[in-house]
């Protein structure tokens, strides 16, 4: 997670709206948004966070593996974001490195002990089809629809739209204002990196968790 991914995470978890949030980034570094500070002006602002106990000094690492080696594989690296996707959809509650071993092993690819011996193509396929038909039976919509704007063909941005349409049907137009309020960027901005991406899709999870558990 960037730094501004994790101020903004920080933020939410001590309970700070919007203008709260900006008056205290006002209060520490004399900038009330991230995107107008330096590197080393975040750092700062995510240190108070840290003293304040709203953040961890080093990013947050799943595993659930303590027992095993490393999680690791040819594989692993998109397991591990697709799934992160089902959990900030709502769709899964366990977002650690064993949940997707148990789905990997356990329903997908038999006969294996660790997720470390998936090799053949037609095992790791198994296992991203059966992670990307439970996404699309979430609303993501893994459909290129040619001709489009390039940010509409990046999985961040289709995972965010699925987010979005369940955290506000009624005002899907309202999409592009949150999203870019999310990264402290300018309301046209739409070319969004990768780890911008990421953030979005982690700070609208906490939102799409939270309305699960009204909803239950």
């Amino acid at each position: 997670m960037t730094l501004v991914g994790r101020i903004h995470a920080a933020a939410k978890l001590a309970g700070l709206d919007d203008d709260t949030r900006r008056a205290k980034l006002q209060n520490i570094v004399g900038k009330s948004s991230t995107r107008d500070m330096t590197p080393a002006e975040r750092r700062r602002v995510l240190e108070v966070f840290e003293n304040e106990g709203y953040a961890s000094r080093k990013p947050p690492r799943v595993d659930g593996r303590t027992k095993k080696l490393p999680f690791d594989g040819k594989y692993v690296p998109k397991f591990r974001a697709l799934w992160i996707a089902l959990y900030n959809l709502g769709v899964i509650d366990d977002r650690r490195d064993s949940a997707i071993e148990a789905f990997a092993l356990g329903r997908q690819v038999k006969g294996l002990s660790d997720v470390r011996f998936i090799h053949h193509h037609r095992d790791g396929e198994s296992v991203v089809e059966g992670m990307k038909a439970m996404l699309t039976r979430a609303g993501v919509d893994f459909a290129d629809h040619r001709p489009c704007p390039d940010y509409m063909l990046k999985y961040g941005y289709k995972i965010a739209r699925a987010q979005w349409a369940l955290l506000s049907p009624v005002a899907p137009r309202d999409f592009w204002p949150v999203v870019t309020d999310l990264i402290d960027q300018d309301e046209t901005h739409r070319d969004l990196s990768d780890k911008e991406w990421i953030d979005v899709m982690n700070l609208l999870g906490e939102r799409v968790r939270k309305l699960k558990k009204v909803r239950a």
